[in-house]
């Protein structure tokens, strides 16, 4: 990459950075379709993230940023727009300064996903769905499943204040029967959704009993790593329709790249993800 006084600056913030890889992707996309931009990860504890963000939007060639773990958050409180996605579930993943100098974030995690069941073919509307875990990605989802129409939404967690407490902020949103789930007993749901880091250690406990799936009830596992998850396996055992949320990570790509002014390019990656998707693999 080429990279001068003219180029547009975006950062990724996190704590840790390590295992991002949105700059391999981003920056391989903007060189391929001509964009004098370039992505660039940066560490930064939470004690320092609020005064980090203010002063680096203030540069005047620092365009936006990508946020993630533990930063989603603590970055709403410092928005002069949001997107009600994000405004649901109270967490961005992005934001861009605007021509007037307001900051702006949006959501895109639950989008990523809803483009996922898109691409398998598994419908939303009128659908009863359990959401294992109700951290910034299981909230997400939930917002945008709402939005999609789904006939009831359960949320289940061991903080079953904390999921009563969204359960009644998606309710109110987005007109939809969103509940505090009292177990993670998946039976009686179409679509079930692990949304919880386990299965990232063997010695983890599943989210949930497979066998207690119904017939025909599909299930997304978020989990980026250890694929096919220890879930996707015992379900593919029982010919449960099972998918890994990797494919959510995909399909955010052009909804980034659109929230940044890029329309022209976000509408040819959204022709062909297969470079995208090739991209994310070559990090396995």
């Amino acid at each position: 990459m080429k990279i001068g006084g003219s180029t547009r600056v975006f950062l990724i913030l996190g704590d840790p950075v390590a295992q991002v890889r949105a700059p391999q992707v981003f920056n391989h996309l903007f060189e391929r379709h001509g964009v004098d931009a370039v992505l660039v990860p940066a560490r930064v504890a939470p004690a320092d993230f609020e005064s980090f963000a203010r002063s680096v939007l203030k540069a005047g060639n620092i365009d936006g940023l990508w946020l993630t773990i533990p930063h989603k958050t603590a970055m709403v409180q410092m928005l002069d727009h949001c997107d009600a996605l994000g405004r649901a579930a109270n967490a961005v993943n992005a934001v861009r300064r605007n021509s007037d100098g307001s900051i702006e974030g949006a959501l895109f995690d639950g989008i990523g996903f809803a483009k996922g069941l898109d691409l398998w073919g598994v419908p939303v509307a009128g659908r009863k769905v359990l959401i294992v875990g109700v951290g910034g990605a299981g909230v997400a989802i939930a917002a945008t499943l709402a939005a999609r129409g789904a006939a009831r939404i359960a949320l289940a967690a061991r903080d079953v204040k904390r999921a009563t407490g969204i359960a009644e902020g998606l309710s109110a949103a987005f007109d939809c029967d969103v509940v505090a789930a009292s177990s993670s007993d998946p039976a009686g749901y179409d679509l079930v959704i692990n949304a919880t880091p386990l299965g990232l250690n063997a010695s983890d406990p599943p989210a949930f009993d497979v066998a207690r799936l119904d017939s025909g009830a599909c299930v997304v596992d978020i989990l980026m790593k250890n694929q096919p998850t220890p879930l996707l396996q015992a379900c593919h055992a029982r010919d449960v329709a099972a998918y890994p949320g990797f494919e959510m990570l995909i399909q955010q790509v052009p909804e980034y790249l659109t929230f940044f002014g890029l329309g022209k390019v976000a509408a040819a990656v959204q022709d062909d993800l297969s470079g995208v998707r090739a991209l994310f693999e070559a990090g396995d």
